[in-house]
């Protein structure tokens, strides 16, 4: 194991109408003027935004409400809400998202830049967060695991690069988790978010660091709620009891409580996000079809990790002469478990096109500072990356 330090300063206030008391949470973190992001229509329509903001007003709070955050959140609701600032039209000392991973991760870029005098962007080429406003959010969807983790992905619109960031500064103050909220959620987007779960789950299992017992017996665990809690969910989206395993599970898995003192990968995700970018899918779909294609393209790096879990989570037999069988039959569990709750199997099934891989590589090992490769479990460059589009289809 290697040497850590986490540190997890979140609050997090889980259950039923638990978003009544964002105002009280807000007062409790310091904040006397909150500008409320959101999305969609969807917040406005089911009368969360109308609970949220009445129980701002019974605190005594000023706010602020802007929605139009995009699914695969862009730089410009960012920019305009930071020249907004800096103009003094709209003030604020506090962010507060109510939404998915989206919404939160649009926050934490408005509260990093607020307090920035450069271009936000800069923190998506790989600056550290050490300041930032405050954040607090009162989570829709279990996903990305942004409400407890201190990251945040936004596509740059000039050249849609799909970048992330990281840093102490953003980790939300408060986390407002509510299982009833996931519950009108259509099963696609429920079941994305099970994807996204379960990838950064893998990303911190497949690790080159040796000896992390603990660690991998707490992502096996996790994987095997979804696992678990999956069919009941799809059978029946008012679970509530469903609901709130998936929804502490996307938590847990991304506050990196178990993935402390372990080298990680992210290759996955890295790969995914030149998907989401270009062809607009939502990023729990190009996880199901990117992450089997990873692990196939790698699995050689280290064949007895991928056996592991597919004995410990997938239920496989161990083939001690032939370790390699068993891994790929992890991987094809892997595979299957994501088509059975309605996940894509190919590229294709939403849009993708062969002639686009060179655009994909390109963008994924030189756009945005990077030098020709990515690394994490095993390093990647044009050609192997280009290889690993194949696969998909």
């Amino acid at each position: 194991m290697d040497n850590f330090r986490f540190c997890s300063p979140t609050y997090f206030a889980f259950g039923k109408g638990t978003e009544n008391d964002a105002g009280e949470l807000v007062k409790k973190f310091g904040g006397t003027k909150v500008l409320i992001v959101y999305g969609g229509g969807s917040v406005v329509r089911s009368g969360l935004l109308d609970r949220v903001e009445n129980s701002l007003a019974a605190a005594g709070l000023e706010y602020t409400s802007k929605g139009g955050v995009k699914p695969n959140p862009l730089s410009d609701f960012v920019y305009e809400t930071l020249d907004d600032l800096k103009s003094g039209k709209i003030s604020f000392d506090f962010l507060l998202a109510v939404g998915g991973g989206s919404t939160i991760d649009t926050a934490k870029a408005i509260a990093a830049g607020a307090v920035y005098d450069g271009d936000f962007w800069d923190f998506y080429e790989g600056k550290w967060i050490e300041k930032a406003l405050p954040v607090g959010t009162v989570l829709t969807i279990a996903a990305a695991g942004s409400e407890g983790s201190g990251d945040s992905v936004i596509t740059k619109v000039e050249g849609m690069l799909k970048r992330g960031a990281s840093g102490d500064g953003i980790r939300p103050k408060f986390s407002i988790l509510n299982p009833e909220l996931t519950q009108t959620l259509p099963p696609y987007q429920t079941a994305c978010g099970m994807t996204d779960i379960i990838a950064h789950l893998y990303e911190r299992y497949l690790t080159n660091t040796k000896d992390v017992e603990v660690t991998d017996r707490l992502i096996e665990a996790l994987i095997m709620t979804i696992v678990h809690e999956a069919p009941r969910v799809m059978a029946d989206p008012n679970n509530y009891e469903a609901r709130a395993n998936i929804m502490w599970a996307g938590t847990v898995a991304h506050t990196n409580v178990a993935g402390s003192g372990r080298s990680q990968d992210w290759n996955s995700h890295n790969i995914e996000h030149e998907l989401s970018a270009l062809y607009g899918c939502a990023h729990g779909a190009g996880l199901a079809v990117v992450m089997p294609a990873v692990f196939t393209y790698c699995m050689e790096h280290d064949v007895t990790r991928f056996a592991q879990i597919a004995v410990r989570v997938w239920g496989c037999k161990m083939d001690f002469y032939h370790p390699e069988v068993t891994a790929k039959q992890g991987i094809e569990a892997l595979r299957n478990f994501l088509i059975s709750i309605g996940m894509p199997s190919k590229i294709s099934d939403f849009g993708g096109k062969k002639e686009d891989i060179p655009v994909l590589v390109d963008k994924l090992v030189n756009g945005g500072g990077r030098n020709g490769s990515i690394s994490g479990f095993v390093t990647l460059d044009a050609k192997a990356c280009s290889e690993i589009y194949e696969l998909m289809f």
